[in-house]
This record gives structure tokens, sequence and C-alpha cells, in this order.
């Protein structure tokens, strides 16, 4: 029964009803490791609502979130404008997926990325980032009918079978073999590139301009060389700009940051959806997409059944106004700067601090073996049970005592990754460096409670699994 007494699906009443059911339902009938990985990490958090940058829990606290959804909420969670948007197209009963016209809205939405791309012509629409890669791998084999595309060691470009196949971490691609033919190179190693090229079936090198794995970005001058050597060979530079793009990195695209680097295929998601309606997009330029959509007959040679579909298309039409109206790019360059300086700062003041890097609302910070003989041995501990779990050690105090969400970087490695909403500002910044600073007093101080958390990882990592 709905609230009013009759009958028909009561959303509210169902989540009264069963919400506080979340984690035994996790565990029974999705990935079970879930729930448990959140419980041993102290992540089991109830949140009730969420709006711009934070979250709140049943009892009214809030949560600062740097995490964004793994950068999905770009403009922050339900703003009013993306919901407007939302409100609207649902209300106008649209004659939507049809499959057999052509709706503005696509169109709309296309002109308006490549506004951001003037070098590139055309988009195709899917649901997901991985989608988005998987379009540009398909798009780059066929039109230069070569085989082979080139990735960079520790990359990560989405889990289906032919991103995985780009996936420069083993932890993913473990068991899932055989899967496409390609290779690895080293970031930023123009001589190993070269050589690749040189055995002339290489249809693309696909990078992310800031490796999100580490926050590693491209070293400078190497994706403008990158793209030289590949022209030259006739080969395709690909630009994963799922996380790095649209606003995060303080330039609308993360490649713009090098002056005459245009990439062939760019891979767009994440914020791009507002955080509401999964899209994924794939610009490219006309030769390519001529080349995959030669006839009528291959018109639909790829596609996407809920790709372009009216939600997604609005959502991402309400995100650029915001992004335009409300300066986010500047904000995220400025605000970025501002965090990662006061950060930087602080390398001198912690042994365990070793550096902070990044552009924009997106930086990483990595710690690394201390010099006192007391944090040495600590350190050593926790590296041989399991390389991040010092990283690890940071997060949890920062959400259990902070009310602050952050995430390691990596599987193995001492990096935490700071992604939050474009939309934060100095007070945000304040809170996080005050947080953090207090964090890394308890790690040096010899705090009981932080390196107490460290041993029940060890034992975690060395128990059962």
């Amino acid at each position: 029964m709905t609230a009013d007494g009759t009958k028909g699906f009561d959303l509210a009443s169902l989540l009264a009803e069963r919400g506080g059911e979340r984690y035994d339902l996790h565990a029974r009938h999705l990935n079970h490791q879930l729930p448990r990985m959140l419980r041993t990490i102290g992540f089991d958090k109830v949140y009730e609502r969420a709006e711009g940058a934070y979250f709140w829990d049943s009892d009214g606290q809030d949560y600062l979130d740097m995490l964004a959804g793994f950068g999905v909420m770009g403009v922050g969670r339900h703003h009013p404008v993306v919901r407007k948007a939302l409100h609207d197209v649902l209300d106008a009963s649209l004659a939507d997926l049809t499959r057999f016209d052509c709706p503005p809205l696509p169109g709309l939405l296309a002109e308006k990325l490549l506004s951001y791309a003037p070098h590139l012509d055309r988009v195709f629409f899917g649901n997901s980032g991985t989608e988005a890669v998987e379009t540009a791998l398909k798009f780059a084999r066929y039109a230069t009918g070569k085989p082979r595309v080139l990735y960079c060691s520790h990359a990560f470009h989405g889990l289906t079978a032919g991103s995985l196949s780009v996936n420069g971490e083993d932890g993913f691609r473990d068991g899932f073999a055989p899967l496409l033919p390609d290779t690895a190179v080293p970031l930023g190693d123009l001589e190993r590139l070269e050589r690749e090229l040189g055995r002339g079936d290489v249809a693309a090198l696909v990078i992310e301009p800031i490796q999100g794995k580490g926050v590693q970005p491209a070293p400078p001058g190497y994706l403008r060389a990158a793209q030289e050597l590949l022209h030259r060979h006739k080969a395709l530079l690909i630009a994963d700009e799922v996380q790095t793009g649209i606003g995060r990195t303080g330039d609308f695209f993360a490649y713009q940051h090098e002056h005459g680097v245009e990439p062939d295929l760019v891979c767009v998601a994440k914020a791009l959806s507002g955080g509401y309606v999964p899209v994924g997009a794939t610009l490219g330029k006309d030769w390519i997409f001529k080349k995959v959509y030669s006839s009528m007959d291959r018109v639909l040679v790829h596609s996407a059944s809920f790709g372009s579909n009216a939600q997604a298309m609005a959502a991402g039409l309400a995100v650029l106004a915001v992004m335009e109206d409300e300066r986010i790019v500047a904000n995220a360059r400025d605000t970025g700067e501002l965090l990662r300086s006061r950060l930087a700062a602080l390398v001198g003041k912690y042994e365990l601090l070793h550096e902070v890097r990044g552009r924009g609302l997106m930086i990483g910070i990595e710690f690394g073996k201390p010099k006192s003989l007391g944090l040495r041995s600590r350190w050593a501990m926790l590296q041989a049970a399991r390389k991040g779990l010092f990283a690890q050690m940071v997060v949890a105090p920062l959400l259990q005592r902070h009310r602050i969400l952050t995430q390691v970087s990596g599987d193995h490695l001492e990096v935490i990754k700071l992604i939050p909403p474009l939309i934060i500002g100095e007070r945000e910044v304040d809170r996080f460096v005050t947080a953090f600073e207090a964090v890394m007093d308890d790690a040096h101080d010899g705090g009981a409670l932080l390196w107490d958390f460290g041993r029940t990882l060890v034992r975690q990592a060395v128990g059962g699994r």
C-alpha cells in the first residue's frame, strides 16, 4: 500500500521499511566482498541524504566528500539545474529511443561538447566510460586497418573485455585471458613507443593525460611527442578523459594543458552525467567516423540501446550549462592550486609524507619510508604485510574521526587520491587540510589508535580471505 492507502509502488515506503537491510542485502544478493571490505576498514556508514560536496547521516552529522563518486559528481550532488532539466525532460513525455528518428537533444549535446574540442567533429554516445573506450578501440582499429593498441603501464581504462585489454594493472586482468592483442609501454618512454610503432601493426596509443592510479601526470612534452610519432606511423592518439575531463584538472580536457596536442579520439563520461543518468561519449575526427559508418549498410555497425537517451542528454546539457555559468573549470584550477600548495607545504613537516602532485582538483598524496627508527619499524611492519596499508590507515581516521571521505589511489599504492566535486572552495580546503594534519600528527607521535588500526589491517592482510 502507498502512503495514501492505495495500491502501487511507493519508493519512500519501501526505503523506510527495508533501507536498514542495505548491508545484508548486498551480502546476500550482490558482491558479498563489498560489505565485508567496508566493515573491515570502518566504512560501513549509513548516509541518508546528500547535497553539493556533503553527505549527512541519520544523526544529522555532515561528511565532506573528497571522492565525488570516483569523479562522477563534478558539479556536486543534486545540483538544482541538473535536477530541473531531468524533471523537465520527464514531464515532456518525449518520444524517446524510437531508434528510427533523429531527436534534437543528442545533436545539441554533441554540438556543445565539440565546442570544447574544436579540432574534433563527431560524437558517439554510449552509457559509460568503459563503453567510450571500447568505442575508441573499435574505431581506431577499423579506421587504420591495424590490430594492436598500445597503452601505458599502470593505466586504467575500464573493466569490460576490450578496455581490460588496455588496463595496466594485473590484478584486474588475472583470470580473464585471452584478451585483445595489446601492448603496454612505460609512461613517458618515447623510445619504447617508437620501437613498437616500428612494427607497423599499431592502430593507436590510448592514454590518460593524468593516470588515475597513483595520480601520475604524463611527463611534460610527452603527449605532443607521442602524437607526432603516432601520426608519422599512421596511428592514432586516444585520450582517455573519463576521469580527467569535464574540468577536473583546471582545463576542460586535461590534454589541453600541453600546447599542440590534438587527440584523434577523446573518451569522456563520469561528470558529464551530473551524477544522475549514466552517459559516455567518444569524440572523434570526421574521417574516422566516415570510415566506420562508410555506407547505409553500416549505419548500425556500432550502436548502443540506451545511448543518446533523452534523460542522459538533458543531464549532459545541464552540466555543461552549469560549468559555464558557475565558472567551474576556473574554480577547479584555483581551488585545486590552493589545496595542492597547502598540502605540498607539509612535505617538510612530516617524514612519512613524500610528495603531493596533480593538477586542478585531481591530487595525489604519496607516503614513503620515514627516516626515524621508531617510525621505520612500524612502516616496515605494514609494508611486509601489504603495500598500501599506511595510506588506508590515513583514509580511515579521516572518515571516522573527521567525517571526510577519501580513497587510496590503487591497490598496493601508498597514495591517497583527492577528486572532490569541482564546486568546493576555501572552506572545504581548510577542513581537509586541518583534518589531514591532525591524522599525520597522530601518526608521527605514535598515536595508539592509528597504529592499532594498522595492526588490524595487517592481521586482515595476512589472515583468511
